[in-house]
């Protein structure tokens, strides 16, 4: 700031006027924006003006300095302000502390204590105002940051690495509200192998991405935001078996997406949970739904609990011990052991009191951990040849 503002206020003009020459205002960094010659006066001046710096004296009529300096204090806290007078009294000195008051001079006034108390207040002015800015300047910061901590913490959710007890701060921090009193993981995944000729794969995501937003956003109050490659939103519902009809409208979006997007979107729909510290459990069964679209096709919503009522939280898996076994034979058996690995884990995979449905699932989760278990060999090989 190049100067600061200051109003003077003293009943005497005389002593204004000499306040006025004492002082090199332009060297010290403030310049005199008027004076008043008594408080009701200077408030006037105070709200039309709004100086940085007010310097009054105590005994005047009409309203004395105590008085103005307490309404300056309640309606513009910022402003400085200063007390002189020819009274040294105890009780004065005491009320001007408590008014947070910055100096309180006793006339005659000294033109060397004025310059020493205006080059003080400048060094204070100047500090306040660039904390201020930088204050402003992490505000803005974290304002235009807040959509991408939005995504973060939503990403952290669902991949459940915050703690309960943190959630509710986290919210407050990054402007959130999550009402629910339920809510359920929604996973847009989007072809990236049938799509409209010469359409970018990434902008016809992001087309998808905002088109879902706009589409079940408002009425589910859902949290929307890419994660690996497909979008997922966080919906809310004000009822458990309201699962049924968000359901129905991600069919109507997928066929919506198809129809006027050109896109094949498949959305899987998670398990509801009654509060946002389930949502990782939710997000995995809508991501899990997504994956049965081989089974059960494209451009429609697969919702879990629809898939295998009453064991969506429960993995396809019932024969870990054969799995892990088969995996161990791949990587250190020979060709017959792998055979017989095989062999064992299908002979448990088609046990007779499975259902077909449950003998799909169950291959379904074979594919994708030999998947899984593929990609993080190719990795490991690819280390070790570094």
């Amino acid at each position: 700031m190049d100067r600061y503002t200051v109003l003077l206020v003293d009943d005497e003009e005389d002593v204004i006027q000499v306040i006025m020459r004492k002082l090199d205002w332009e060297k010290l960094g403030f310049s005199v924006v008027g004076y008043a010659c008594n408080g009701v006066r200077a408030l006037e001046l105070v709200e039309e003006y709004q100086p940085d710096v007010v310097m009054t004296d105590i005994k005047m009529p009409y309203m004395d300095g105590m008085k103005l300096a307490n309404h300056i204090k309640a309606e513009f806290p910022m402003t400085k302000i200063l007390i002189f007078t020819g009274f040294d009294e105890f009780e004065y000195a005491r009320e001007a502390i408590h008014l947070e008051v910055e100096e309180y001079i006793l006339k005659p006034l000294n033109s060397m204590e004025l310059t020493d108390v205006f080059k003080n207040l400048k060094i204070k002015l100047d500090q306040e105002i660039n904390e201020k800015q930088n204050v402003e300047i992490l505000q803005k910061y974290y304002m235009d940051s807040l959509p991408f901590l939005q995504a973060n913490f939503y990403a952290m959710l669902i991949e459940g690495r915050i703690r309960e007890n943190e959630v509710y701060q986290l919210l407050k921090d990054y402007q959130l509200s999550f009402p629910g009193p339920f809510f359920c993981c929604v996973v847009v995944h989007v072809s990236a192998t049938q799509m409209p000729e010469n359409m970018n794969p990434l902008l016809l995501s992001a087309s998808v991405q905002k088109q879902a937003g706009e589409r079940l956003g408002e009425k589910w109050q859902a949290k929307s935001f890419p994660y690996l490659g497909n979008t997922v939103l966080i919906a809310q519902l004000k009822h458990e078996n309201q699962i049924s009809e968000l359901t129905d409208e991600c069919d109507r979006f997928c066929k919506y997406a198809r129809h006027i997007i050109g896109a094949v979107v498949t959305v899987g729909i998670g398990q509801v949970c009654s509060s946002i510290s389930g949502l990782s459990r939710s997000y995995g069964s809508a991501r899990e739904a997504v994956s049965y679209r081989v089974l059960y096709g494209v451009s429609r919503a697969i919702n879990m609990k629809e898939i295998v009522p009453g064991e969506v939280a429960v993995s396809g898996f019932t024969n870990e011990t054969e799995l892990s076994n088969l995996f161990k034979m791949i990587r250190l058996g020979s060709a017959e052991d792998i055979v017989d690995a095989v062999k064992r884990y299908l002979r448990h995979a088609s046990f007779h009191e499975r259902t077909l449905q449950q003998y799909h699932i169950d291959i379904m989760e074979l594919i994708s951990s030999l998947y899984r278990f593929s990609v993080n060999s190719s990795r490991l090989f690819l280390c070790r040849q570094c």
